[in-house]
């Protein structure tokens, strides 16, 4: 009985095919989809900050509450980051002031000088953005944006700024000590002592170097 029951019930109720059926199968997946797009078009504003029209803000965002981003997500900033007019023109002006500072001495000066110092420094900054907004967030599960406070005394928010480079937001939604910045900064500076030249390498500036490195990223934190 309990058999033919199941086939009648089988014969008479809605089919698989029934359109009643389809819209409620597909209801929740727009309903999932939708929210996610609207966040793909916030990302994409956040993504196109700019302090006076020039200065990147890609890995700034206003929001506490922002969902956390997928690896492709982090690639992507990282990719947007990395080839940023603004990165070039950066190491370009860099690159520049080396010969008048004599920085990287043993490249030497003229042409040859210059665009040896100018690939030295925008490696610095692509393996910077590699580690800190990529490897290390992927690989510990953190956030590698700026979670602007945006409220709050000028001493408060002087105060979590500069904390910032050493406490983020993790994909879990909670907050955790930035590996991300810590080791990245000090994982792009170690990698430097590859194309550097001999007179530029060692720990004690790899050590120092790391560490100008985290005193700047808290002072775009002010920024």
């Amino acid at each position: 009985m309990g058999f033919c029951l199941s086939g009648a019930a089988q014969t008479t109720g809605t089919s698989a095919t029934d359109p009643a059926v389809q819209n409620q199968t597909q209801q929740p997946q727009n309903q999932t989809q939708q929210p996610r797009s609207q966040e793909k078009e916030i990302q994409k504003q956040e993504q196109s900050q700019r302090v006076l029209g020039v200065v990147s803000m890609f890995s700034v965002t206003s929001r506490q509450d922002a969902p956390p981003l997928t690896s492709s997500e982090k690639f992507h900033l990282t990719l947007k980051q990395v080839t940023d007019p603004f990165t070039f023109g950066s190491a370009a002006v860099q690159a520049g002031l080396g010969p008048a500072t004599d920085e990287f001495s043993g490249y030497g000066q003229g042409a040859a000088g210059y665009g040896k110092r100018y690939g030295a420094t925008y490696a610095d900054q692509a393996s910077s953005q590699f580690f800190s907004n990529f490897f290390y967030p992927v690989l510990f599960k953190e956030d590698p944006r700026y979670f602007r406070s945006g409220e709050g005394t000028i001493k408060h928010r002087i105060g979590y700024a500069l904390a910032q480079e050493f406490v983020c937001h993790t994909d879990a939604g909670g907050r955790s000590f930035a590996w991300e910045n810590v080791l990245g900064a000090f994982t792009a500076g170690g990698l430097s002592n590859v194309y550097y030249p001999s007179t530029d390498r060692g720990f004690g500036l790899t050590m120092s170097r790391s560490a100008i490195a985290l005193a700047y990223g808290s002072a775009g934190g002010l920024l």
